[in-house]
């Protein structure tokens, strides 16, 4: 019993090993960084394969950080471009100050309650340190230099190819002129 227990743990363990490796390969192969699976706010698997082909921002978010407001703002945004192809995606994450000490059911009620959000919300993650999501290593290694989230509502914003082609520190307006002008540069391609 004890060699058929080891036998299942070798194979399981070799084939996360495996699948590890091709999900690297196939991201460094075509630069995405849409090769992942997270969950939704709702627990639920979402392949980010699903947005190849459309514009994508990707936001750390947290309910009790002083740029929360832009919550309206990236509705704002998310509103005015979703027709033409754009995905806001926020991440809620708590490793700032404790700003996003909720479960998924505060966060969703909140963003709802307050701003309105309808573009896609997922479980909370971390960003930086041993237990960073996978994706969000990948969106840090995307921009050159890499480097960690300094805050909350740091933005990444991927091509329709799924490549990082910019990076936005906290106090980068969603509706800000240089932010609009990068979406729209990469929704006319």
């Amino acid at each position: 019993m004890k060699n058929l227990f080891s036998g299942c743990l070798a194979v399981a363990l070799l084939a996360a090993a495996v699948w590890s490796v091709s999900m690297s390969t196939a991201a460094e192969s075509t630069g995405s960084v849409l090769g992942f699976t997270v969950k939704s706010l709702a627990g639920k698997e979402v392949d980010l394969q699903q947005y190849k082909g459309k514009v994508v921002l990707v936001v750390n978010v947290a309910s009790q950080c002083g740029y929360t407001p832009q919550y309206k703002d990236l509705q704002a945004l998310y509103e005015k471009y979703k027709g033409k192809g754009l995905v806001v995606a926020g991440f809620p994450c708590n490793q700032f100050g404790a700003q996003e000490p909720g479960t998924a059911g505060d966060i969703q009620s909140f963003c709802q309650k307050n701003y309105g959000v309808t573009f896609d919300m997922f479980d909370k993650i971390d960003v930086n340190g041993a237990n960073a999501s996978p994706f969000y290593k990948a969106l840090k290694e995307g921009v050159k230099p890499a480097a960690d989230i300094k805050w909350n509502f740091e933005k990444f914003l991927i091509s329709k190819d799924g490549k990082v082609v910019g990076r936005y520190g906290s106090g980068a307006k969603p509706m800000g002129s240089e932010l609009v002008a990068a979406v729209e540069a990469e929704l006319a391609k």
